[in-house]
């Protein structure tokens, strides 16, 4: 049964139409058409999905995947960073689909980690070999994502997250600076309002307001760019603050998961700035200190591009739930 699947961020939606397999590759996919869309360009999910649609598919298909920045609860995706709101009921009445599954985008990207994703990825520190434990896939890009992957027989299980939404706590005395500026009053800010690629113009604009100088970056890849070109001092410290709140971040989910089966950096965003963080204090920031220093210097940590490896872990989770229950789930629910 061919069937769509789609990976649905705050600014690109990746969508594809799929099937089963049957030739015996890994990753028991078969991609046969994919996109990917600027979500900006499209009025509602409705039309992006009509676009694919018309351009791609040949015959009917009635069932269909979406990982979605955010949480399925019911028919709804709850979210703070896409483009418009998402709800199966509306797609499956407007584009006439029998059936319309939700789950987490990071969530989807677990489920690739036995796929494509583990082996696309450049080693950043830590042992170079995966362990037996855990696996975690954490994501800053519109917004924070992260994700666990436990393996297990006959099925690994897979646990979404909303880590991102977590309280940002700052390390240095310049990150505390940056947190009154954010919240002059106190209050909460979460750790993606600057482990982000909007944090990181957000870390820029904020830096130079602390020292009184009016910043001339517009763009988080504009910041990322005068960094690497070491063009803009406040750029250049940008990243790295950035870089060191990401390892701190990472850290501390590490730390609750110990996952030794390898820790997955992914999306677009941290690869097109690897030799930045490579350089950076996120090893260091990563490790903390005192005892649990030598348990997380045994977790190895790649980068890794985003690409398609939502669209085909979203594909892996729709089969692997037709699979157990014989009919195509309704909500994100892991195993």
């Amino acid at each position: 049964m061919n069937f769509l699947a789609g990976d649905i961020g705050g600014t690109n939606g990746h969508v594809a139409l799929v099937r089963a397999a049957t030739d015996g590759r890994p990753d028991g996919i078969e991609t046969l058409a994919y996109r990917v869309f600027t979500c900006a360009d499209f009025p509602s999910l409705t039309a992006m999905l009509q676009t694919f649609i018309v351009a791609e598919v040949r015959e009917p298909v009635s069932h269909c995947v979406l990982a979605c920045a955010g949480q399925a609860m019911g028919d709804e995706v709850v979210n703070d960073n896409l483009a418009w709101p998402v709800r199966s009921d509306i797609l499956r009445a407007t584009l006439g689909l029998a059936e319309v599954a939700l789950l987490n985008d990071f969530e989807a990207l677990a489920y690739a980690i036995e796929g494509p994703l583990a082996a696309s990825g450049r080693h950043l520190c830590g042992p170079s070999v995966r362990g037996l434990g855990p696996s975690l896939v954490v994501g800053p890009g519109t917004g924070l994502g992260a994700a666990v992957y436990v393996p297990g027989s006959p099925h690994a299980a897979v646990f979404a997250t909303e880590a991102g939404q977590m309280d940002f706590a700052p390390h240095s005395l310049r990150e505390r600076a940056v947190l009154a500026w954010l919240a002059p009053e106190g209050g909460y800010v979460p750790v993606e309002r600057i482990v982000s690629g909007p944090g990181l113009l957000t870390l820029y604009e904020a830096l130079c307001s602390i020292d009184g100088e009016l910043p001339t970056l517009a763009t988080p890849r504009a910041v990322t760019t005068a960094a690497a070109a070491q063009a803009d001092p406040y750029a250049m410290e940008a990243v790295d603050v950035f870089c060191a709140a990401l390892g701190s971040f990472t850290g501390n989910l590490a730390m609750t998961t110990m996952p030794t089966g390898g820790i997955f950096l992914a999306g677009g965003f941290l690869s097109s700035m690897f030799d930045l963080l490579a350089r950076s204090a996120f090893e260091e920031r990563f490790l903390h200190g005192r005892s649990v220093r030598a348990l997380l210097a045994e977790v190895p940590v790649w980068v890794t591009e985003h690409g398609s490896h939502g669209v085909q872990g979203a594909a892996r989770w729709y089969m692997h739930h037709r699979a157990l229950s014989g009919v195509a789930p309704t909500t994100g629910a892991s195993p």
